[in-house]
């Protein structure tokens, strides 16, 4: 069987955590900030965790991080 290739648009995106599950940045946080409050800036800053319907879709992108 040959190998999976992995998406690296992907793998630039998501890592995966200590439980297995996949890590994203959250959007909004680029530009414009001047007019967003220093409290939805440092929520903006925190990782969240990938929502569970599409973590089967980054573990078939990341064949060899889970």
């Amino acid at each position: 069987m040959p190998k999976l290739k992995t998406r690296k648009a992907a793998a630039k995106r998501f890592r995966i955590s200590g439980n297995g599950k996949a890590i994203r940045r959250k959007a909004f946080k680029n530009h414009l900030l001047q007019h967003k409050n220093a409290t939805r800036r440092r929520r903006l800053s925190q990782p969240e965790v990938v929502h569970e319907t599409d973590q089967e879709r980054v573990k078939l992108m990341l064949p060899y991080s889970f």
